[in-house]
């Protein structure tokens, strides 16, 4: 991870683990819960793929801590979400109080204290402690009939399983927490007559938390000019040192002044970001001003730092890219604005070329960038700087955020990323190369049923459970296109969540 990245560390993001008993079972059997639930919170925090940091809280036997717990939770920031669990038979009312008041997100860890049972030594005591099995059916019920959106995993906390299943439900808590704080920086406004990069802002407000705001560009340009030539000499040595840069570009290359202007947009891009607590932005190759060229390798960089990005004015994208570089913090791979350009279309091994004009994450790809400089055809400025990359082989994600006027939709489309099948020497900009699930038909008529986005989020760092994950979170619509997708099922999905959205709106 950068130095300069603004993407937490997760270890640093708290979720409680709460148990729930009553004081019915006596002194003796309220110890002995108090010592088996801290144990099963120290086997997640003791697991590598739980990345936050797990800390138990005393057994809960009534109403008034229950609410006080939560309250506490809510008041917290570093409390990214709470673990919940049924020790013993906990009255689900009690819990009535508590639920209707949290604002964090919530998991059902439905687990036990032992894996085996003691057949021979099982006693009323024995029972008497351990019922997990009914006590979380009763919790369940209650959360079933409030309607609180929740996580569920189920099985032992020694189950490799379950603690993946746990780890990433914090990824997401950390994703929407991430949001619910999000400020993005619109330079100037989005790409002429374009509908998918519209949206509804203080819809966005209302629902994920995040504030969309707009700069005029020369608002940045002024802090281009004010860069000073000390800064940019070493963040200019800096990408000597991080990329193989083509002859033109190197010290006493015919173009080094232009990658000496992609270092001041940086700078400046950098500087207005942080001054104003950004963590995302965008921009338009239609409204740039005084600037001379149109950020590319800036923009590749500040996503490598966690920042969010969205061309052509795509603040939703921008908001997304964010989101999920938070989710896959410590993890390798990134997440990256990417779009769907063009295909392959041989009958059986059908691939999709994904890229941008520009900006695309080279931490897609685990090899050194080439850092370059060629013409772009629009914009009318100066040729830009970028990277040039080929994302890595590998299991990956492309995920869209789309305004379907009465809700936001989320569409998530697994896919494999291949190498290049043969070279591509005259298409110098980051891309990736990927085969959809379950297959290309499928996917493609699946994407245009949904209206998913042509702009959207391709992550090789985590999988489509999280953003499932963060979807119950936010409380907005997935629909996710993978192995088991069938068209006709997809698009009675389709038509089934257009009814239950509307209605759950009017209730």
């Amino acid at each position: 991870m950068s130095s300069r990245s603004i993407v937490p560390d997760l270890a640093t993001r708290e979720v409680w683990f709460l148990t729930g008993s009553q004081g019915l079972y006596g002194e003796e059997t309220l110890r002995q819960v108090a010592e088996q639930s801290q144990a099963v919170a120290e086997g997640l925090q003791a697991a590598s793929d739980v990345p936050v940091t797990v800390v138990w809280k005393p057994v809960l036997t009534d109403s008034d801590a229950i609410r006080r717990a939560v309250l506490d939770a809510n008041s917290d920031d570093n409390v990214i979400g709470l673990i919940t669990w049924m020790h013993t038979f906990s009255p689900a009312k009690m819990w009535i109080a508590g639920l209707e008041l949290l604002q964090k997100p919530l998991m059902h860890l439905h687990t036990q204290a032992n894996v085996d049972l003691p057949w021979g030594a099982i006693d009323f005591d024995f029972m008497n402690l351990n019922q997990a099995a009914h006590g979380d059916r009763e919790y369940g019920y209650i959360l079933a009939r409030l309607g609180i959106p929740h996580k569920i995993v189920v099985g032992h906390v020694s189950d490799p399983v379950v603690t993946s299943q746990v780890g990433t439900w914090t990824r997401a808590a950390a994703g929407f927490a991430a949001v619910r704080s999000l400020k993005v920086a619109r330079f100037g406004d989005n790409m002429r007559y374009v509908a998918v990069t519209e949206g509804d802002k203080t819809e966005a407000e209302r629902r994920l938390g995040v504030q969309v705001n707009t700069w005029g560009v020369n608002e940045l340009a002024d802090a281009v000019d004010a860069v000073a030539d000390a800064d940019v000499d070493a963040l200019v040595a800096e990408y000597d040192e991080l990329y193989d840069v083509v002859p033109e570009l190197q010290a006493g290359g015919e173009r080094r002044e232009s990658l000496r202007d992609g270092a001041r947009i940086e700078l400046a891009l950098r500087s207005f970001l942080e001054a104003g607590g950004f963590g995302a932005f965008t921009d338009s190759f239609e409204d740039l001003g005084r600037l001379k060229q149109l950020p590319g390798l800036a923009v590749q960089r500040l996503m490598a730092d966690g920042y969010g990005f969205g061309g052509e004015g795509d603040w939703k994208t921008s908001v997304l890219v964010h989101v999920a570089n938070v989710m896959g913090a410590g993890l390798p791979g990134g997440a990256s604005l990417m779009e769907d350009y063009t295909y392959h279309l041989a009958p059986g091994s059908e691939l999709i070329l994904g890229a941008h004009m520009l900006e695309v994450n080279a931490a897609l790809s685990s090899e050194k960038a080439s850092l370059e400089i060629h013409p772009l055809g629009i914009g009318g400025k100066e040729d830009p700087v970028r990277l040039v990359f080929t994302a890595d082989a590998g299991p990956a994600v492309v995920v869209a955020l789309s305004d379907m006027r009465d809700r936001f939709r989320l569409v998530a489309n697994v896919v494999e990323n291949v190498g290049l099948p043969e070279p591509m020497p005259n298409l110098p900009v980051g891309r990736a190369v990927w085969k959809p699930a379950p297959d290309f038909r499928t996917s493609a008529s699946a994407w245009l049923t949904a209206g998913a986005a042509h702009h959207t989020v391709m992550s090789n760092a985590v999988g489509v459970e999280v953003f499932r994950d963060f979807a119950v979170m936010a409380g907005i619509e997935l629909l996710v296109i993978d192995d088991e997708t069938t068209l006709k099922d997809f698009q009675r999905e389709v038509e089934w969540n257009s009814a239950y959205y509307r209605l759950k709106e009017g209730v």
